[in-house]
């Protein structure tokens, strides 16, 4: 896998113009209208865009990707049922954002269980992702790609860097979901989980005291205009899951489909780093803005890890029982 590249701004809407305009010249047979949640300058949006520029090159113009990003057109919780209902072709998922509806999606938000390198490349194609994948089948969409949206986390915070599970004690922080929320609560914070989006405020406004989103998220999302410190670590694996109406996909001739799954393939590709840790680049970006923020050490981080991770363990096995402990154990053979 090649690591995740740095794009500008100016690619992400050369590639919307070129995705979005192509249906007005008539000239594609078959049209994906794709869904999520990011804003145009969020790394996942940039590769979901490069995603729908290769579909285009890769069918030479027989398929087009219209994209409706920033939940303009459906919000996080509604685009599973868009899609599986044909309201619309595609959505990109957040992984963990599939809560009760599939709370084995979840088993990648453990903190400090799968955020290698290694592991990640290990997980696509295994059997451990065969079985989510047809978790997903079964609530009537086909995942075609596992895009990793971030292996890192950080803590924001306006009052004092959260560094050690004592720092926690009594924070209105944004959470992911119940399961990722018990290790929050274990450490004596008070989650609320919100979509990415709201995050920002809700901290504006004193709704949450500290924040958590991805590192490069805190920077895409603005946090370091309303926050002043910044912990992160690789403290969880987020997948963009690309979904798609299986009626449709079915009903596309087999050298468009495979052109648009090549394109998936590549956006999957782009989206693995080479090594391990959080990028020192991002967490200077963050403190080149004013957010005072540092990295975890290997020893900070198996002290949150030993804080959150047996409380999360406990609620992922207690709502997924008995495949929660079959994904654990194929998990671990990675």
């Amino acid at each position: 896998m090649i690591g995740r590249r740095q794009f500008t701004l100016s690619a992400v809407f050369a590639a919307f113009v070129t995705a979005s305009l192509s249906a007005g010249a008539g000239a594609a047979e078959f049209t994906m209208r794709l869904s999520h949640q990011f804003p145009p300058a969020h790394h996942s949006a940039v590769n979901i865009a490069l995603f729908a520029k290769e579909v285009q090159e890769f069918t030479k113009g027989r398929a087009e990707v219209q994209i409706f990003g920033a939940a303009q057109l459906f919000k996080p919780n509604q685009n599973h049922p868009a899609v599986a209902s044909g309201k619309i072709e595609a959505a990109a998922i957040l992984s963990f954002q599939w809560g009760k509806t599939i709370p084995e999606m979840s088993v990648t938000i453990i903190p400090y269980l799968m955020t290698s390198v290694a592991k990640q490349k290990a997980f696509i194609g295994s059997e451990a992702s065969k079985l989510l994948d047809a978790k997903m089948a079964a609530r009537g969409v086909k995942n075609i790609a596992w895009i990793v949206d971030t292996n890192d986390g950080i803590f924001t915070s306006a009052a004092r860097p959260l560094i050690t599970p004592a720092d926690f004690s009594g924070l209105k922080i944004r959470g992911l979901n119940k399961m990722f929320d018990s290790g929050l609560e274990e450490m004596g914070a008070k989650p609320s989980a919100m979509p990415g989006s709201e995050v920002y405020q809700a901290l504006q406004t004193g709704v949450l005291d500290a924040g958590f989103t991805g590192v490069k998220a805190a920077n895409s999302r603005k946090f370091y205009e309303i926050q002043k410190f910044g912990v992160a670590s690789n403290i969880i694996l987020a997948f963009d899951n690309l979904v798609v109406n299986p009626a449709w996909w079915n009903g596309l001739p087999t050298d468009v489909r495979d052109a648009i799954q090549k394109a998936a393939d590549r956006a999957v590709q782009r989206s693995i780093r080479t090594t391990d840790g959080v990028p020192a680049n991002d967490v200077k970006v963050l403190n080149d803005k004013g957010m005072k923020t540092i990295a975890l050490t290997k020893q900070q981080e198996q002290v949150m890890a030993d804080a959150m991770q047996p409380a999360v363990k406990r609620e992922f096995l207690r709502a997924t029982a008995p495949d929660g402990v079959k994904l654990l154990e194929l998990i671990d053979r990675l």
